[in-house]
């Protein structure tokens, strides 16, 4: 059933504001806005600052604690703002300083944190920085911002090592000097558009000290460190030996080097100097639990992002095996941060109603992810979707959701060519679908030129919309109690009552080998995943369904592919745990 939740149940917005004020992020529900696609605000096509203002009361409704913003910095947008020019200033597409001192105000004023991401890995072929080291000779200070090297073979016409971008391609790109003799090769671990800097130089760390400093200042309240296991290469950068072209598995000496752990200790002495300590959670993807619990160490990151529930197939052993791991990794701040969906992955409405692979993807591969073609059973996949965003929202930790997926809005797998922006898409001939996809601008109307992402007199959309999202339309499911987004915002209200705090799951079994059920704190969260509907059993002593993500649900009956949540009373509660007890003790023979 989708009906209300008791009274009981029903929480105001602020979940993660509960215990002590300093650790909201623990149980906080955030909201990734992706700018250009959010809302346009002056009619040029692209999202920006004045838009998002207009729909920060969608976001307060919806019931989220923070909002996270894709870069906005001035930048060429070769990459779409992950290619940054200037780290202390709004690009003028979103709007200037002025509109984003006024957004951090009326967040904060509906409760509303606001987050920030930070590309310290690398910058804009524009910064100052780097043109200053294109005027500048081999080996100058400038150049030793960056990692410049020489070349190999005859006249250095091969380039220093091996490895390639993670776009495609080599890593790196040869200089015309000021001459014009071929120079220099620069590393690059994305976009040529993009080069890395040299974290070895002290004058890097100070620099982006003060960028922090900047905007905490103005009042933002944490960061997303992008490529967080990025920053430091191996000293000497030798050659990797896992493949014949250097891109074979993860790539020790490009990634998770152990200096980074000395900056993220250094940005969190930073962060807790404020009065409310500032927050940063990391994109880390690493092959181990173990390597990832190293970013987690009391002193470093708050948080990083669990990608290994993201990356499995439709499948309950999968995913349960997932949340364990993600579990053990988080516990030296007993808070995960889960995630089933970003600006880098296809959307899960699409992930879900496609063939779902045999072997869950690496999480090491952020592009494999995204990868997938083939025909997608939509309306399946956004069941699913809705499913697993309410087994999310059960588990211990925060919960980042991403604009659109509380629509079910699809992946755009048919964009025409000549629409696609995303390097990915170019570097790899085609090959690679790459982002662009699940990047299309949102539908707020069900009419108008753009379904109402901009005024009705507006430039087209960035990036093309379906004629199919005018029935995704954000209008219409405000106004439709059985809607993806009634669905999502009666979960979110119902998190607190019913999952508060860090109690780990207590695994329910019993109900078939397609069936992912656990209670913890307040509640019970059943998940069925199979193709048959599914009674809850007796066993189990749970009480009333609170939220379902199927409108045929009924009392003890779980729906396939759909989640339903419980609540537990106390007497409920000491009945399940003697269930879990005995269950743990047949395991254990």
């Amino acid at each position: 059933m989708t009906g209300a939740v008791p009274d009981t149940a029903v929480s105001t917005r602020g979940a993660g504001r509960a215990g002590d004020r300093h650790e909201w992020w623990k149980s906080a529900v955030v909201y990734q806005v992706y700018l250009r696609s959010f809302r346009d605000g002056d009619g040029d096509g692209v999202g920006d600052l004045i838009g998002l203002r207009a729909g920060l009361g969608s976001i307060a409704a919806l019931g989220c604690d923070a909002i996270w913003l894709n870069p906005c910095y001035v930048s060429p947008q070769r990459d779409h703002g992950y290619d940054i020019a200037d780290y202390k200033a709004i690009d003028a597409s979103y709007g200037n300083l002025e509109d984003f001192d006024a957004l951090v105000s009326e967040a904060h004023q509906l409760g509303i944190r606001v987050l920030m991401d930070m590309v310290a890995n690398h910058c804009s072929l524009d910064h100052a920085w780097f043109q200053e080291a294109l005027r500048a000779k081999p080996g100058s200070a400038q150049r030793d911002k960056f990692l410049f090297r020489e070349g190999r073979g005859p006249n250095g016409d091969l380039p220093p090592n091996n490895w390639q971008s993670v776009f495609g391609g080599p890593a790196w790109t040869r200089l015309e000097e000021s001459d014009g003799s071929a120079g220099q090769w620069y590393f690059h671990a994305f976009d040529p558009a993009q080069p890395d800097f040299n974290w070895r130089n002290p004058t890097v760390a100070d620099y982006f000290d003060d960028v922090f400093k900047f905007w905490f200042d103005r009042g933002v309240d944490g960061f997303r460190i992008d490529v967080a296991h990025g920053l430091f290469k191996s000293p000497d950068m030798e050659d990797w030996p896992g493949a014949e072209h250097g891109n074979g598995g993860h790539n020790y000496a490009m990634w998770d080097q152990p200096e980074v752990h000395e900056i993220y200790r250094r940005w969190h002495a930073l962060g807790d100097a404020y009065p409310e300590p500032k927050y940063f959670v990391g994109e880390i993807w690493v092959p181990s639990t173990q390597s990832l619990a190293a970013y987690l160490r009391p002193d470093e990151l708050h948080q990083a992002f669990n990608f290994e529930l993201l990356v499995q197939p439709w499948e309950a052993k999968a995913m349960q095996r997932a949340i364990e791991r993600g579990m053990a990794a988080a516990r030296t701040t007993g808070a995960p941060a889960w995630t089933l969906s970003n600006h880098d992955v296809h959307r899960t409405a699409t992930r879900y109603g496609q063939d779902q692979p045999t072997e869950a993807l690496d999480p090491a591969d952020m592009i494999a992810a995204a990868r997938r073609r083939g025909p997608a059973d939509v309306k399946l996949g956004g069941r699913r979707a809705t499913a697993a965003a309410a087994l999310l929202l059960a588990l211990p930790g925060a919960a980042f959701l991403y604009q659109g997926e509380e629509l079910g809005l699809p992946e755009v797998l048919d964009l025409p060519a000549d629409a696609r922006q995303d390097p990915i898409w170019a570097r790899s001939g085609g090959k690679e679908l790459g982002r662009d996809g699940c990047r299309v601008p949102l539908p707020w109307e069900p009419s108008g030129p753009t379904f109402g992402f901009g005024p009705a007199d507006s430039d087209p959309a960035w990036l093309p919309q379906p004629a199919s999202f005018a029935s995704y339309a954000r209008s219409i499911q405000e106004a439709s109690d059985g809607s993806t987004l009634s669905t999502y915002r009666r979960l979110i209200g119902a998190r607190k009552t019913l999952f508060e705090g860090s109690d780990e799951p207590q695994w329910l079994y019993g109900a078939g080998d397609q069936v992912l059920a656990f209670k913890r704190a307040n509640g019970a969260c059943v998940v069925n995943l199979g193709p048959d509907p599914i009674r809850v059993p007796e066993r189990w002593a749970l009480g009333l369904p609170a939220v379902s993500t199927a409108p045929e649900a009924g009392s003890g009956l779980v729906p396939a592919n759909s989640a339903t949540w419980f609540t537990t009373t106390h007497q409920d509660a000491a009945r399940a745990d003697a269930v879990i007890a005995q269950d743990r003790h047949k395991k254990a023979i």
